[in-house]
């Protein structure tokens, strides 16, 4: 049985992704390399066993999470399809054939034209993709270049990010703190809004609603 540790000691997996978080940089977007890939595998991890799934569903959902992004490096516009592919190529038969097709799944369906949820494993890795947002995720470069970008800014001044699954009530939140005086709320959902439909939708397919906490301020 392949494990996400296996996953992530597989050499080619592992060089997919840094071959992606180059041609990010290339292109100046926010970190979608071994950074993102930990924080979405760790974050479906937390989220799955928070609500009590199944602890081998759980793993398959931190495995497409972990590669969910690894096909950017071939082209950005179908790196979903193409890390699908991809994943494919290097576990075909060292899964069981509907693990792997569920995995391959996840991966297929991050992307916003193609989201459409069967299965728990996919709407977790949407989940903890969408709602990464942090400083950590802007490339090293100047502060005037940070500023320039919409994206970076937002990303730059959210200073904690955490996702809380309150099991009673059956809501997931996210909980964030973001320093207005580099950058102001409102700019936030220029660009997160559609995400937080994902989230939403998501979490309403795990059966739970979805929260959004800004500054301690409860916003959804």
């Amino acid at each position: 049985m392949i494990t996400l540790n296996d996953v992530k000691k597989n050499p080619q997996i592992l060089e997919f992704i840094n071959q992606t978080e180059q041609a990010m940089e290339a292109l100046r977007y926010t970190n979608h390399g071994l950074r993102h890939s930990e924080v979405v595998s760790q974050r479906v991890l937390e989220i799955s066993t928070a609500i009590g799934l199944d602890e081998r569903e759980g793993e398959l959902a931190a495995i497409a999470g972990f590669c969910h992004d690894m096909g950017n490096f071939m082209t950005r516009t179908l790196h979903h399809h193409f890390g699908g592919l991809l994943f494919g190529q290097v576990f075909t038969g060292q899964f069981e054939p509907r693990e792997l097709a569920m995995i391959i799944q996840a991966i297929s369906n991050h992307d916003k034209y193609e989201m459409n949820f069967v299965h728990n494993v996919s709407a977790l890795v949407v989940l903890a993709d969408k709602s990464d947002v942090h400083r950590s995720r802007v490339a090293k470069q100047s502060m005037e270049e940070t500023k320039s970008d919409i994206h970076d800014r937002v990303n730059y001044a959210t200073t904690e990010s955490a996702v809380k699954v309150d099991k009673k009530e059956k809501r997931i939140t996210l909980t964030l703190k973001i320093d207005t005086k580099f950058c102001p709320i409102i700019e936030y959902f220029e660009i997160f809004t559609e995400r937080m439909i994902f989230c939403r939708k998501a979490a309403k397919f795990l059966g739970y609603n979805f929260g959004l906490v800004i500054n301690d301020f409860q916003l959804l």
